[in-house]
């Protein structure tokens, strides 16, 4: 894929996020909604409770199987991030139950530790994420999780992709909590 190809993956992240972006749509894609039309988690979509994180997950034909936004305060679950609930959508759409082979993963912050660990355990083919994650990242910033030639599978992984973007939605986030 093209670093334009890339670009459109985390723009459709970034509105998973939640995120005002207002950029052109992926190909295929309408804003808010996904090429077969099921909008299944744009509920998850940033409503200022959740650290507004996304991510969505296509097919190895560049078709949307899933997207979501970071859930963990709304659905009282520690394990609710944005990657793992796209993949879980994901596998129940993919028809390869728990195996995402294949697939690509798009996210707006480098997946941390639980995150990468699923995506390695799904067998997903490409992690594109947006910012860099210094203090939990998994993708190169803290650990490699994703490229650690000890485990059984080992996606391709391009970071850094919109990194501004989807760092000022964050800093956005975490400015506004701060503010009195």
């Amino acid at each position: 894929m093209s670093r334009a190809d890339d670009e459109q993956l985390i723009r459709a992240a970034l509105r998973a996020a939640g995120s005002p972006f207002d950029g052109p749509a992926p190909d295929g894609l309408a804003s808010g909604g996904s090429a077969s039309g099921d909008v299944a988690f744009d509920g998850f979509a940033f409503d200022g409770a959740d650290v507004p994180v996304g991510a969505v997950v296509l097919d190895a034909d560049g078709v949307e199987l899933a997207r979501a936004g970071n859930a963990r305060e709304r659905l009282g679950d520690p394990t609710a991030h944005a990657e793992i609930l796209a993949l879980r959508a994901a596998a129940a759409r993919h028809g390869d139950g728990w195996r995402l082979s294949g697939c690509t993963i798009a996210v707006t912050l480098e997946p941390c530790t639980m995150c990468a660990g699923a995506i390695v355990l799904a067998r997903v083919a490409r992690v594109v994420f947006g910012a860099w994650e210094p203090k939990t990242g998994a993708a190169g910033s803290l650990w490699d999780v994703l490229r650690d030639r000890r485990l059984n599978h080992r996606p391709e992984v391009v970071g850094g992709i919109l990194a501004a973007d989807c760092a000022a939605l964050l800093d956005g986030f975490f400015g506004n909590r701060r503010q009195p």
